[in-house]
């Protein structure tokens, strides 16, 4: 199995619009592959502006932002390619695309990194991040999953948030919470959500 790195990508359209939207990068080499499924606006702008901007986003509450509709995090430019960077992040890559493989599903656009930078150091693991991740990736899922299992592995993740989260990490596991307890009406959907601390 390949390498995934969980991260904030970043695109943007010919006019200049940034897209942001987290993305596991499937490591090949020293290349990234990134790989949207269609219709996606991250396709449209590699093909119009062929690099894009890969973080270790510092607040997993962009990530859950993400998927819960939530977009509008401060971005910075980068260094070497015409797309800018969340602005809060542990460190990032900047990529040019050098490869296209098209398919009518998932088309596949390989990054070779033209600049990383880091921007903070990185101090230790929280369980509670991992957490939210999982959930926010599930979230994701909700169409493709059993509904049981979905609910099954995010009351196993909210141990987790309620044994180590802090205020950010209750807020973005709260935001995935309800996005699930709006998808899926059941009564254990409902209980998913934990109290702020």
């Amino acid at each position: 199995m390949p390498l995934i790195l969980e991260t904030i990508v970043t695109t943007a359209a010919a006019d200049g619009a940034v897209h942001l939207v987290p993305f596991g990068l499937i490591r090949e080499g020293e290349d990234y592959w990134v790989a949207p499924f269609r219709p996606s606006p991250t396709i449209a702008n590699l093909e119009a502006q062929p690099y894009f901007a890969a973080v270790a986003p510092a607040d997993i509450r962009v990530i859950a932002g993400c998927v819960t509709g939530r977009r509008g995090w401060p971005t910075v430019p980068c260094r070497s390619i015409p797309v800018p960077r969340l602005a809060e992040a542990y460190g990032h890559m900047e990529l040019q695309v050098v490869e296209v493989r098209d398919d009518p599903v998932r088309p596949r656009f390989r990054g070779r990194v033209v600049h990383e930078e880091a921007h903070q150091p990185f101090l230790g693991h929280n369980r509670a991040v991992n957490a939210v991740l999982e959930a926010a990736i599930l979230s994701t899922r909700l169409h493709m999953l059993n509904p049981e299992t979905v609910l099954a592995e995010l009351h196993h993740h909210r141990i987790a948030v309620e044994k180590t989260a802090g205020p950010a990490e209750r807020e973005a596991w709260n935001w995935i919470a309800a996005r699930v307890a709006a998808a899926l009406p059941q009564a254990a959907a409902a209980t998913l959500a934990v109290d702020d601390a």
